[in-house]
């Protein structure tokens, strides 16, 4: 990743490790798998960072919202598409100039139908009824689905948290070394950075005596 930060004075920049930065970009990459035949690289900006207008994308479209303030940017072999947050308004540009926009949704448009109190009751429906039940595979996020996407996520926070460690440099006067500022390796299996343990104090943590997660 990459931080945005705050100078106090010349080639000094503010040090408060435990707030988030104005600005990051993380980069995530993902090998192939069964469910996706080729790696996938995802880019998160914030902060006001925004990526580049794509070659293919008319100078005058938004990438995203109206503003262009928030959006999702999907690059692949045939073209590219790209919508609003939550997926809103998609609009598909194919390597041949064709613009292909997304119908605007109907009143009688299917909507998924949800108990009383929503996903919250149909989530604690499918824990009483046990794992692969039929109430399991009917929820719209399981922890099948939702709990590997939130590790991706926390990655990205992990890469921003190591960003800033630092220790004395030796050598100089008044300066320090910043380690973390690498390309990090993330083991999934055994939930833990490979090349550079500092980062792992981030990962889990060492609950007091009584408590446990059970894992």
């Amino acid at each position: 990743c990459s931080v945005g930060q705050v100078f106090i004075k010349d080639w000094n920049a503010e040090y408060i490790p435990e707030g988030c930065p104005p600005s990051s970009l993380v980069q995530l990459k993902f090998p192939a798998s069964q469910k996706n035949n080729a790696p996938v690289k995802l880019t998160w900006q914030d902060g006001g960072l925004r990526p580049f207008h794509p070659d293919l994308i008319p100078a005058n479209d938004p990438l995203g919202e109206p503003n262009s303030a928030n959006g999702v940017i999907l690059i692949g072999t045939k073209g590219i598409m790209v919508c609003n947050t939550y997926g809103v308004n998609p609009r598909i540009y194919k390597n041949n100039g064709e613009k292909i926009e997304s119908p605007k949704p109907t009143a009688d448009a299917t909507m998924i139908k949800l108990p009383e109190n929503g996903h919250q009751a149909r989530w604690a429906e499918a824990c009483k009824t046990g794992y692969g039940s039929a109430l399991h595979k009917g929820l719209t996020s399981s922890f099948d689905f939702a709990g590997p996407l939130t590790e991706a996520i926390l990655m990205g926070n992990l890469a921003i948290r190591s960003y800033n460690l630092r220790r004395e440099d030796p050598k100089r006067a008044n300066a320090f070394l910043y380690e973390g500022r690498k390309k990090l390796l993330w083991d999934g299996t055994n939930m833990k950075i490979t090349n550079f343990d500092e980062a792992n104090q981030f990962v889990k943590r060492n609950y007091r005596s009584g408590w446990s997660l059970g894992v």
